[in-house]
């Protein structure tokens, strides 16, 4: 069934409602970019039918073509609850929105103009001129506040149920020590009623033993874990630690073994892997295949999440997939 909708021009003929993901199993499976409104997606893509649409409009229209976005733009400037409910005002009931936390929040460094200006006199006068704020630079009751300002600004996109997780990426330097243990084990009281997942960036989280006490921990907690897509020849950590797994497709491109961080890496090379440019080919996406229903096998839902935003890089790569997992 479809139906026509305008858009400053010619009538175009979408799905209503929002387009379907695949089930396997009882597990659904979404797939989505991380931005639909990225400036080279927007003006070069080919995939809006018009550059002149409104924010608004933009989205309505991706939600006819894919089950899942994630807003990364929360990760600079925490949401308010208006724009929440704007959200969840243009998106039709099935679709889902996963909603990077603040950077304050994940200990990373932060925009200092992101901070509610009420908040800003907490910031030291020889601190207020620098380039980027650190948590732990504020008191204790003005992270806590954060925290639970972020929070409420995102209740009307879960009670519109338009919210999967929140996704909590936390910075290289954040690493399995005693405050890093607990600080994940605090986040279900920091997001309460909210489901949580986590990105861990180092690679000591997965080194021997501690791999399997991280996921454990997380499983027992109740946090997923965001598995990502990996460029260089080391095998990706694939697991479900709750009922929504979520992978992470970057963008980089793959790196030869003999390549990656040597000499022979060119600078060219460099840039290349550094710019989220890459399009993932169909045999790349198929190889992805397997892991994902297995993926399945253990959650009910698996988030599929292209942060390859080129034009029109992601929003192909996560079509292509939801296809190729449909056929096989």
């Amino acid at each position: 069934m479809s139906t026509a909708v305008t858009f400053n021009g010619p009538a175009t003929d979408v799905i209503a409602g929002p387009a379907a993901g695949v089930v396997i199993g009882g597990c659904r499976v979404l797939a989505g970019a991380s931005s639909w409104a990225d400036r080279s997606l927007v003006r070069d893509g080919g995939f809006y039918p018009s550059r002149s649409l409104s924010a608004a409009q933009r989205l309505a229209y991706y939600t006819s073509r894919l089950p899942l976005a994630e807003i990364a733009t929360t990760y600079r400037f925490p949401p308010t609850p208006e724009l929440a409910k704007r959200w969840a005002a243009t998106t039709p009931p099935g679709f889902t929105l996963d909603v990077r936390a603040w950077s304050l929040l994940c200990g990373a460094p932060t925009w200092p103009e992101s901070l509610w200006p009420d908040l800003q006199g907490h910031v030291k006068p020889s601190r207020r001129e620098a380039t980027k704020l650190y948590r732990q630079r504020l008191p204790a009751s003005v992270v806590d506040e954060c925290w639970a300002r972020f929070n409420h600004a995102l209740r009307p996109l879960a009670d519109a149920d338009r919210l999967g997780v929140v996704i909590v990426r936390f910075p290289t330097w954040f690493s399995p020590k005693a405050a890093a243990w607990k600080e994940l084990a605090e986040l279900p009281s920091r997001l309460p009623g909210l489901r949580v997942a986590v990105e861990l960036s180092n690679e000591r989280w997965f080194e021997g033993d501690t791999c399997e006490q991280t996921l454990g921990v997380l499983e027992e907690i109740g946090l997923s874990f965001v598995c990502r897509q990996s460029s260089t020849p080391t095998k990706p950590v694939i697991a479900a630690t709750a009922d929504i797994a979520l992978v992470r497709f970057p963008g980089h491109p793959p790196r030869l073994a003999s390549q990656a961080g040597t000499q022979s890496e060119t600078l060219a090379d460099k840039l290349t892997w550094w710019g989220p440019l890459h399009r993932y080919s169909e045999a790349e996406l198929a190889a992805w295949v397997p892991a994902v229903r297995d993926l399945a096998s253990s959650s009910s839902e698996v988030h599929m999440i292209m942060d390859n935003c080129w034009r029109t890089n992601a929003v192909d790569n996560a079509a292509s997939l939801l296809g190729l997992l449909a056929s096989s």
